[in-house]
């Protein structure tokens, strides 16, 4: 199938393809005329990617899974890369907790500097 109609049944945009390919996440074959044609299986794979992507997975980790996923088996690998990722996410999460619990005290220092006079806006 041509690009465009991948983009329309995977429900990502034709540049999303693009990037997914220069990445080496998909692999299109060529036409004499230059025109990009997919299998029928690259619709799985681009709503697999798209779902990597949603969770936080670099494209460079997704690049390692797919040979796993396109045999259909999960090896202690890919396994480990996924662990792997879902620990950089919880601490990702962590830090973002923290910055959030900071700005929440700065913001309460300030709205009780306002109420007591003590902040004068510019």
């Amino acid at each position: 199938m041509r690009i465009g109609d991948l983009a329309t049944r995977a429900g990502v945009s034709v540049r999303a393809l693009r990037y997914y390919e220069e990445q080496g996440l998909l692999v299109a074959e060529r036409s004499t005329g230059g025109h990009r044609h997919f299998p029928e299986s690259a619709v799985a794979q681009v709503e697999m990617i798209q779902q990597f992507f949603a969770a936080g997975v670099p494209s460079r980790v997704i690049q390692g899974i797919l040979p796993s996923l396109d045999s259909g088996t999960a090896t202690a690998e890919v396994l480990a890369l996924l662990r792997a990722e879902q620990e950089r996410l919880s601490r990702r999460a962590a830090d973002l907790s923290a910055a959030q619990e900071r700005l929440a005290a700065i913001i309460g220092g300030a709205e009780t500097s306002l109420r007591d006079g003590r902040c004068h806006p510019q």
